[in-house]
């Protein structure tokens, strides 16, 4: 049996579940939550889920709650207007509906007690800071690809005492989205708060190639397991 992917739509965020080939119902797998990109939507990063592991975790993409016209007839999705316009008012509403969706999925897929990591490409990567920093005892490991850390003074309040939690970041020395000094500001600002910060720059733009994949794969595997162990990678 081949892997199943379900669209959910709840009173909150509507999301993509991605369920492990050979999906076991009584099984408990670790959950892996992948918040897309400005302009995107939850079928976005539907497709990393093969590449990581296509049998040890169940994925979930919930969709951004504020819709954009990117251009006459197409809508993209997104956390909050792009930076400069967007208010503390625009992240707090957007940190709501993640509070709601995380409570949500964490129970529906019995994924409490640090079984959970938290991957984010872009604002959803800058999502992934804001959300995840703060919540070490849900989210095992951080990922965040092509993104920025927001405003760390209004972090900052919110870190806890024990700085431990992993964290794993990739940035394009050719990003034109997302700067590389912007980057690199988020790498200074982790190591002074001690975290345990994997961070890597590649030669790409605002992208997630096979490279990527490669140093990323092992480093979540290593901290939180699948349930089964996956013998051949399809990159």
């Amino acid at each position: 049996m081949h892997a199943e992917q379900r669209r959910v739509a709840g009173e909150g965020l509507h999301y993509l579940a991605i369920f492990p080939d050979d999906y076991d119902a009584d099984a408990n797998y670790p959950l892996v939550v992948m918040l897309h990109g400005f302009g995107a939507n939850m079928q976005d990063l539907a497709g990393l889920a093969p590449s990581i592991n296509r049998k040890g975790y169940v994925y979930v993409c919930p969709n951004a709650p504020i819709p954009f016209e990117l251009a006459p007839g197409m809508v993209g999705y997104g956390w909050h207007p792009p930076r400069g316009q967007a208010t503390e008012e625009h992240y707090e509403q957007a940190e709501a509906f993640l509070d709601a969706f995380f409570t949500q999925v964490i129970g529906e897929f019995r994924a409490d007690g640090g079984r959970a990591a938290l991957l984010g490409f872009s604002q959803g990567g800058g999502m992934t800071y804001r959300m995840g920093l703060g919540q070490p005892d849900t989210f095992a490991a951080l990922v965040a690809l092509s993104a920025s850390l927001p405003d760390p003074e209004v972090l900052r309040p919110r870190l806890p005492d024990h700085r431990n939690q992993p964290v794993f970041v990739a940035h394009g020395l050719h990003d034109q989205m997302v700067s590389m000094d912007s980057a690199r500001r988020t790498r200074e600002f982790l190591d002074a708060e001690d975290y345990n910060l994997s961070y890597h720059e590649y030669s790409m733009g605002h992208e997630i190639p096979v490279e990527v994949l490669r140093d990323m794969v092992p480093w979540l595997e290593s901290i939180l397991p699948p349930l089964v162990e996956e013998t051949d990678r399809i990159y």
